[in-house]
């Protein structure tokens, strides 16, 4: 009688439940201790936060606002334990914030891919779906994976990724911008031809708005549309400079008005 009990799985009723004879126990680096597992499923307005023991058991569950007093709430609830890992499921334009908070209390955080949170969930008992059982599918996916990737704190690698993914948006609307205007040049008449390139030149721009000047209609209004003029160069940004302080000359892009010229042919305005 007894020997049909061995190796069953407390939680469930089913004997060797697959499930928790397959998960790795995590242990506290200083200590040596079993972790506690707490998986968070992230929205945009709160955060579901499910803890799991070592073996896969739910213990507890807490939902938290996605602000900073709900972040500290979140640390006050895991200090009842010796020790807890996070594991958030890898979308950090919702996670992002609550992965600072809890680096800067000294907390360890897993960064667990949508794929493998995804096969957790398949694999689970309990059918349906809600934000709990979301989140124990992410502390599942992080007990079956010891190895996943931690969080760091951010560095001046973000910010100068940020700059560059800027850099990169300024460019692809430079060149929508350019395309409509070569497509409303086209159907005004075709004989306007800008030459490659050419609507990085001042003299060009200001040539073509004095021949879209003669065009009437919402197709030449659009075309003539003022746009923001840059500084031509670094030192115009000197303050006091002509750039600073835009005057008839430095006003539009393409304006359709007299006054926007340059004797830089390589400037580019956009």
């Amino acid at each position: 009688m007894l020997g049909g009990l061995i190796g069953a799985c407390l939680s469930c009723s089913i004997e060797a439940c697959p499930r928790c004879s397959t998960l790795p126990a995590l242990t506290s680096r200083r200590t040596g201790a079993s972790l506690i597992t707490i998986g968070a499923d992230s929205h945009k307005r709160t955060h579901t936060l499910v803890a799991l023991d070592p073996v896969g058991r739910r213990v507890a569950e807490k939902t938290v606002a996605t602000t900073t007093e709900g972040h500290l709430a979140l640390v006050t609830w895991a200090r009842q334990w010796s020790g807890v890992v996070f594991a958030l499921e890898d979308c950090r334009h919702l996670t992002r914030r609550l992965e600072r908070d809890l680096l800067g209390a000294g907390h360890r955080v897993m960064r667990v891919p949508t794929r493998l949170m995804a096969a957790a969930q398949r694999g689970g008992r309990q059918p349906g779906k809600s934000d709990p059982i979301d989140a124990e599918a992410v502390a599942l996916a992080a007990l079956r994976h010891p190895d996943l990737p931690v969080a760091e704190l951010d560095g001046p690698t973000r910010e100068v990724k940020h700059l560059v993914d800027h850099r990169r948006d300024l460019v692809a609307e430079r060149t929508r911008i350019q395309n409509r205007l070569r497509w409303h040049l086209h159907e005004l008449d075709p004989a306007l031809d800008v030459p490659g390139r050419g609507l990085r030149r001042y003299r060009v721009i200001a040539e073509l708005a004095e021949q879209l000047a003669v065009f009437d209609g919402i197709v030449a209004r659009l075309a003539r549309a003022p746009r923001p003029l840059p500084p031509t160069h670094k030192a115009d940004q000197r303050p006091g400079s002509r750039a600073a302080h835009p005057g008839p000359r430095h006003g539009t892009a393409v304006a359709g008005r007299p006054g926007v010229r340059s004797s830089r042919r390589g400037d580019d305005p956009w």
